[in-house]
């Protein structure tokens, strides 16, 4: 089975139906802005990832989609709720229609760095043909120019858990959710998104269902 890598491709338009971590989510008109279950503040937004009807990572030429995957995590206090559990509501994970999505609006807080990244980094997809994600990630990183910071995560395939498996099942129908993409936090720290400081993240669907989790490890 191969890789696809996400690799870091420069500054994006922050609102941009692309896949992209940072930025402005899109959603529904009339869509709330995500909050935490434990502290009750808003959650800040992280990616944004283009899905197919069945909800798997896809890549077309004309950029539309069929579904657009949206992640969100509490950074009001970093560390204090339970951000990386799947289940303990400190993150969000929504699966949306691509058609008709707007720019979310913002609830007003004093500080703006709990609800954003500092940046919106678009998303290059590059296809290896080695199975293991790590492998894959040193090889590219090999390449002219090329800096292995600079690999933001996978798309699909099977999970690289740090830690056990954690792999969620739906609660719609009990199946165990499909790998969506799995995200480095990032090259730069100024636009990082906080995993405990050395973590891996992974986003799941179940697509039949329209659902979606999120969860990380260090």
């Amino acid at each position: 089975m191969a890789t696809t890598l996400m690799t870091y491709a420069g500054p994006a338009e922050p609102d941009a139906l692309v896949t992209r971590t940072g930025g402005v989510p899109l959603a529904p008109a009339g869509t709330a802005w995500p909050t935490c279950a434990e502290c009750g503040g808003p959650m800040q937004f992280l990616a944004q990832v283009l899905l197919d009807d069945r909800a798997r990572p896809t890549v077309r030429a004309d950029g539309r989609a069929e579904l657009v995957l949206a992640v969100f995590m509490c950074q009001t206090d970093p560390g204090m709720c339970e951000a990386w559990s799947a289940t303990d509501g400190a993150n969000a994970a929504f699966l949306l229609p691509a058609e008709g999505l707007a720019p979310l609006s913002a609830p007003a807080v004093e500080d703006e760095e709990v609800l954003y990244l500092g940046a919106a980094n678009a998303v290059e997809l590059t296809d290896s043909s080695l199975d293991d994600y790590d492998g894959a990630r040193q090889e590219w990183g090999r390449g002219d120019g090329r800096e292995v910071l600079h690999v933001l995560g996978r798309l699909g395939g099977r999970p690289d858990w740090l830690q056990g498996d954690e792999t969620p099942s739906c609660g719609g129908c009990g199946r165990d959710m499909d790998l969506v993409a799995q995200f480095e936090e990032g090259p730069h720290h100024a636009t990082a998104m906080n995993f405990g400081g050395c973590g891996m993240a992974y986003a799941f669907a179940c697509g039949p269902c329209r659902a979606a989790a999120f969860l990380w490890q260090c």
